[in-house]
């Protein structure tokens, strides 16, 4: 029997998540909400969503569902899911998990205390690339040892007097943006790869002066295991490729033993010690949102919700990615690095 969820919101990214759960064989969507009655209609014509709503509370008492999907804004998240815990009703909520550090570890203590299962829907992890790479280090492809991970990111979404405004206006209001909008994905990513990050060093900038927040900033990690990373990153310059949001950008992994490329096109090459760039064959496509990653991460919620195991984004491993996030912004205020 498939799990019955429902979902509230409907703003831009909705569609990559309204888009999976059509697709996924073990769960359904019986119903849709939004304050903005037109938005949830669209969604319920586009994606083949049964019922609409306008008031959660209300499709709560009618839908009775197994699990709640929660792409609304960070503000709203404590809310919306302090009334699904009290139902019992499982949730994934979208990320940024709440307006600050302090919020969301309250969210997932209260969270824990009511006994429902929380997810982040933290996708960039569960990106094809990311989990190809994690398999090539796991397996020993680059040596017994990681060595340092790179990444520079340039989506050219952000340089114009009307950034944001077309997809997602909201951004331009962030105190705090890239990080916290953007990098937190990677900060993720990272530890996702190389384990749990030690201590971070941060240079953040904003480069357009008609959003609020930072639109520019390299931080620099140093893992647990050894390891040092890099993220380069901005929302203002271009790329000089088709799609700057398929991979967000160019990937160097090294280790003891060689290096993996994640090219912005979605190739992987290794190139062992010694010996010349090789491609590396895998399975990605241009589906849905970056390599399908949001099919990838609500397939992993059904999945474990189905055989009762650990969500990897689980709200508590999460709050470890907010930590980082924290501390990044703390080394950028004081110039200087900060241990997590």
């Amino acid at each position: 029997m498939k799990l019955r969820g429902v979902a509230i919101g409907a703003g831009y990214f909705s569609q990559y998540q309204y888009d999976a759960w059509r697709r996924l064989p073990n769960a359904e969507l019986v119903a849709a909400c939004d304050l903005d009655e037109a938005l949830v209609a669209s969604v319920v014509e586009n994606y083949g969503v049964p019922r609409q709503y306008t008031n959660y509370i209300e499709m709560f008492d009618k839908e009775r569902p197994d699990f709640v999907d929660v792409i609304t804004p960070p503000g709203s998240h404590a809310e919306i899911c302090a009334e699904a815990a009290s139902r019992g009703i499982h949730i994934i909520c979208q990320k940024p998990l709440a307006p600050s550090f302090e919020e969301a570890d309250a969210l997932v203590r209260k969270m824990d205390q009511a006994a429902v299962r929380l997810m982040v829907h933290e996708n960039f992890r569960f990106q094809p690339w990311h989990r190809e790479i994690r398999r090539l280090i796991d397996t020993g492809a680059i040596g017994e040892s990681l060595h340092s991970l790179s990444f520079r990111m340039r989506t050219g979404d952000g340089w114009g007097r009307d950034a944001y405004l077309s997809r997602q206006p909201y951004f331009r209001k962030y105190p705090r943006f890239l990080v916290y909008e953007t990098g937190v994905h990677f900060i993720d990513t990272f530890r996702y790869l190389a384990g749990e990050v030690d201590s971070v060093y941060a240079r953040l900038r904003r480069l357009n002066e008609e959003i609020a927040g930072e639109d520019c900033g390299i931080v620099l990690f140093d893992f647990a295991n050894g390891a040092v990373g890099t993220w380069d990153a901005n929302r203002y310059n271009e790329a000089n490729y088709a799609n700057p949001r398929y991979t967000f950008g160019d990937f160097l992994v090294e280790g003891s033993g060689g290096s993996i490329r994640l090219y912005p096109d979605g190739r992987i090459t290794v190139q062992s010690l010694g010996s010349i760039e090789t491609d590396h064959d895998y399975r990605h496509e241009q589906q849905g949102f970056a390599g399908d990653c949001c099919f990838a991460t609500q397939a992993h919620f059904v999945n474990c919700l189905e055989n009762d195991e650990p969500f990897e984004t689980s709200g508590s491993d999460y709050l470890k990615t907010l930590r980082v996030q924290e501390a990044v912004y703390e080394s950028a205020a004081a110039g200087a690095p900060v241990t997590v």
